[in-house]
């Protein structure tokens, strides 16, 4: 991939990296509010991956690599607040 130009190989090497994340994340959160934040987060996340493949489906990579790249980002989020242990995989997650 040159710097301007998405490819379908592309948007599928981050749609499986951000299914690996969803994955390997595990629920720390505490209480009822907490829960119900990072089931809100989640949703977002899966909302935002069903998104980059029905974009991908459709031939529009650019707002499919837009539409993976949140969906990641609410996960990342989810493990840097503490609502989700990413294991220490600093691969996967921007850890706190």
């Amino acid at each position: 991939m040159s710097g301007s130009v998405v490819t379908r190989d592309k948007v599928e090497e981050y749609l499986a990296l951000t299914i690996e994340a969803r994955s390997k994340a595990t629920p720390c959160a505490e209480g009822v509010e907490d829960e119900a934040r990072l089931t809100s987060m989640l949703r977002m996340c899966d909302d935002y991956a069903a998104d980059a493949r029905h974009f991908m489906e459709s031939g529009d990579l650019v707002r499919a690599f837009g539409a993976i790249n949140y969906s990641h980002a609410w996960l990342d989020a989810a493990v840097r607040i503490g609502l989700l242990d990413g294991h220490g995989d600093d691969r996967l997650f921007t850890l706190p």
